[in-house]
C-alpha cells in the first residue's frame, strides 16, 4: 500500500521542524546568490533581518561565512572553443584561486548543521582577463523572484515564543509561491555527501557564452567531481569541522579534480528563471578538468581577499537576462566592502 502523500505546506512545516533542510541557512544562502533590487530591497535592510538568524561576525562573508581556500589549474581541452572565444577555454592550463565553504553567516557552524555548500572560482587568463563564479550543491533556486526571496525570509524566520518558524507563514507562503515544489522534492531526497570533494556544484543561474562569430549560446555549466560519493556519517556529525580536516586529508594524498561541464539551452528553456532545472537530456559539453592540489584557511589564503562577483567575466562570457546575476553583483560588493573593512579596523 502507498503511503500517504504529504502536502506541500504539510512537507515545508516538517523540513522546517526536523531542519533536514535548515530555512533559515537557505534563506541566506539566496540572500548570497543575490535576490536584491536596490528599488525594492536594500542590502541593509536584508542584513539586519539575516543577522537575527546567523549574528554578527565582523570580518567574515556575509553569507557562506565558513570556508577554506584552494589553489589549482584549469586545463582545457578545447571543446568549449566552439560556445566562446574565452581564452581559458583554448586547450592550455588557467590557474585557479578558489573557496568551498558552507552556507550561512556563522564562521563557527558545524559542517553537518549546514547541508547547502559551495564552490567559488577564480580563472585567471594569460592576457589578464578573469572569470570568476559561485556554485551551489544544488539543483535549483526555491523561488522565481525578488519578492518571493524576501517572502521566504520573513515566512521562515524563528517565532520568539517557539525558536522554530510558524507553521501558518510557511503555509501561506507555499500558497503564494507555489514555484517552489520542485525545490521540496529535492529537499526532501538529498543526503548530504561527506565530502567537499565528491558534491557537484552547479552554476544555476544561466550564462552566454559568445563564438568567435560573435553568436550567443545560453548555457548553465558544473564542476561534476572525479570523487565518488559518500553519505554523511555518524562520524561526520561528530566532528564540527569534518569537511576541512577530510579536504586536508585527501590532498595529502594527491590532488582533486572535476570535470566542468556545460549544458546548452534548448530554444524552449527559459535563461531567466533558476528556479527550474533544465531538462537531463540537454546537450553537455566537457570543457576540461579542475584541478586543486593545496588548501589553506581562508583568513590567511587568497581567496579572502577576493570578492567572487558573478560579473567578473572574460570576453566570450555575458550576462544572461537573469535579473538575479546584478543583483548578486551588487550584494557581494556591499558584503566584500564591510568585512575588508572590518578586518582593516582589527589590526
Amino acid at each position: 500500500m502507498n503511503k500517504p502523500s504529504l502536502t506541500t505546506g504539510q512537507t515545508l512545516t516538517r523540513l522546517a521542524a526536523i531542519a533536514v533542510v535548515p530555512l533559515i541557512v537557505i534563506a541566506l544562502f539566496l540572500w548570497a546568490g543575490g535576490w536584491l533590487t536596490p528599488d525594492k530591497l536594500t542590502s541593509d535592510k536584508l542584513i539586519t533581518v539575516l543577522q537575527k538568524s546567523g549574528g554578527e561576525h565582523p570580518g567574515y562573508r556575509r553569507n557562506h561565512a565558513k570556508g577554506v581556500c584552494f589553489n589549482g589549474s584549469f586545463a582545457a581541452n578545447g571543446n568549449a572553443s566552439a560556445l566562446s572565444r574565452a581564452g581559458l577555454f583554448a586547450p592550455g592550463e588557467t590557474p585557479v584561486i578558489g573557496r568551498f565553504a558552507i552556507a550561512g553567516g556563522n564562521p563557527n557552524a558545524p559542517d553537518y548543521a549546514v547541508p547547502v555548500r559551495s564552490m567559488a572560482l577564480a580563472f585567471y587568463q594569460k592576457d589578464g582577463q578573469q572569470w570568476r563564479t559561485g556554485m551551489n550543491a544544488m539543483p535549483m533556486f526555491p523561488v522565481n523572484s525578488v519578492e518571493g526571496f524576501y517572502d521566504l525570509q520573513i515566512a521562515t524566520l524563528p517565532d520568539a515564543k517557539t525558536g522554530k518558524p510558524d507553521p501558518a507563514k510557511i503555509q501561506a507562503f507555499v500558497q503564494k509561491h507555489p514555484e517552489i515544489k520542485p525545490f521540496f522534492g529535492w529537499a526532501q531526497q538529498y543526503v548530504p555527501s561527506s565530502s567537499w570533494a565528491s558534491d557537484r556544484f552547479n552554476s544555476l543561474n544561466a550564462f552566454n557564452f559568445v563564438d568567435s562569430d560573435g553568436k550567443s549560446h545560453v548555457v548553465r555549466w558544473s564542476m561534476v567531481p572525479h570523487t565518488d560519493y559518500q553519505p554523511i556519517n555518524a562520524a561526520d556529525k561528530n566532528d564540527s569541522h569534518f569537511l576541512q580536516s577530510d579536504l586536508q586529508q585527501r590532498l595529502a594524498k594527491g590532488p582533486l579534480q572535476w570535470d566542468l561541464i556545460i549544458t546548452v539551452a534548448d530554444a524552449q528553456d527559459k535563461s531567466s528563471d533558476a528556479s527550474i532545472a533544465w531538462p537531463a537530456d540537454r546537450q553537455t559539453i566537457n570543457a576540461g578538468t579542475l584541478t586543486i592540489n593545496q588548501t589553506t584557511p581562508q583568513q590567511q589564503g587568497a581567496c579572502n581577499d577576493i570578492n567572487y562577483d558573478p560579473l567578473i567575466l572574460p570576453e566570450g562570457i555575458t550576462a544572461s537576462d537573469d535579473p538575479i546575476l546584478n543583483a548578486r553583483s551588487s550584494a557581494y560588493a556591499k558584503s566584500y566592502n564591510a568585512r575588508t573593512h572590518e578586518q582593516a579596523g582589527a589590526h
